[in-house]
């Protein structure tokens, strides 16, 4: 019996869920909460399957921008959409590789002396590609969308606007840095201001390798570690504060072990523990602050397998979460492939129903324009 139908009937009778075992009432509390996370995911699949289009209205033009929305944000809605997801993609390792390429030592030390390379005009044409490329897509999808406010709401296009900026602002800042560092004014200024310049477009540059994160437009492993985060924020909060209040107890007690026991004083306070206290409980181990004396030892191991227990308890609800997370999108997917192998059905259906319909209208018909006896036409369909 559904546990759900089961509360229902209590309620209808009168019966409290107090008079319950506490198994039964963790099955109902259990299946109350799946209940409510189906029902939020629903409200969500209804509204991204909403139309987002900014022409509604029947006619060319909004049957172009229709077919322009497909492209852009379902890869699954035909060839046009599977071409267009498999050239972002390609864009994003590309700008993958050259962000790993441009941090080989020869070009810093290239940056360094201002002087550029075969090599380096060659990963600067790639990375304005594919700049170029970004630059076009985001433009195609804020064209169909119906609200532009919403849109740039959004946290994958917000991804993308950190994405794409830091280039054009770079470029600004390059061409603005020869002109100031021209003017006359001491070296020592002139110096300071290229270190400034050197340090905001190293940043700068940091920020392509949000890039990657463009890749859950198309993955839905991404999308089901995406929806998992947001889902488990209470979980990810109780492993947060397990871990501070574990930290804030083994810290003091591996800094009074090893201060009174302890031959080599690495610990030197309390605040510096608290990295090792991490490190330990997250069983990581760098080795950079190692306890000496026993009750430091002791300390330690209790330390560890205190971090293993409760790090286990959230980590066991997230898995069931990313689990169930992954196969609602799976099926949502799915659906949505169904769905649209269902319309092409139909679009294409109907053509042929109309063009019989027309060819037995007009078998009906002589060549004079009189209509045929059914019963001569059924003759010569069976001759």
């Amino acid at each position: 019996m559904c546990a759900l139908s089961f509360q229902d009937e209590l309620v209808y009778w009168g019966i409290e869920e107090e008079h319950l075992e506490w198994c039964c009432r963790r099955r109902i509390r259990q299946k109350e909460e799946e209940m409510a996370e189906a029902t939020l995911f629903e409200d969500e699949v209804e509204a991204n399957e909403a139309p987002q289009c900014a022409f509604k209205d029947s006619g060319r033009l909004p049957l172009c921008m229709r077919k322009l929305r497909d492209m852009v944000e379902n890869p699954h809605s035909g060839i046009p959409g599977k071409i267009f997801a498999y050239i972002s993609v390609s864009f994003v390792v590309i700008t993958a590789v050259t962000l790993c390429i441009s941090t080989m030592p020869d070009l810093r030390e290239e940056e360094d002396r201002g002087e550029c390379s075969q090599k380096c005009h060659d990963i600067f044409v790639l990375e304005t590609v594919c700049v170029a490329w970004f630059s076009f897509e985001f433009l195609l999808r804020s064209i169909q969308a119906e609200s532009k406010c919403a849109f740039l709401k959004t946290p994958l296009n917000i991804i993308d606007i950190l994405a794409i900026l830091p280039f054009y602002i770079s470029l600004i800042v390059d061409m603005a840095s020869p002109k100031t560092s021209d003017k006359p004014g001491g070296g020592g200024v002139g110096n300071k201001y290229l270190e400034r310049v050197g340090l905001v477009l190293r940043t700068l540059r940091a920020l392509r390798i949000l890039y990657v994160m463009r890749l859950a437009r198309h993955s839905l492993g991404l999308q089901t570690l995406g929806l998992t985060v947001r889902r488990c924020t209470r979980e990810f909060g109780l492993l947060l504060l397990f871990l501070c209040v574990a930290m804030a107890l083994f810290s003091p007690l591996v800094y009074l072990a090893e201060n009174e026991m302890g031959a080599k004083h690495e610990f030197t306070s309390v605040p510096s523990s608290y990295w090792w206290a991490v490190i330990s409980m997250t069983t990581v181990g760098y080795g950079d602050m190692v306890p000496r004396s026993i009750p430091g030892q002791v300390v330690a191991l209790s330390s560890i397998l205190s971090g293993i227990l409760l790090m286990a308890f959230p980590v066991t609800s997230i898995f069931h979460t990313f689990s169930r997370s992954y196969i609602e999108l799976k099926e949502e997917q799915q659906r949505a492939a169904n769905r649209q192998f269902h319309e092409l059905e139909e679009s294409n259906h109907f053509p042929e129903d109309s063009s019989s319909q027309e060819e037995e209208s007009s078998s009906l018909r002589g060549n004079n324009g009189a209509a045929i006896p059914v019963e001569m036409e059924q003759g010569t369909k069976y001759c």
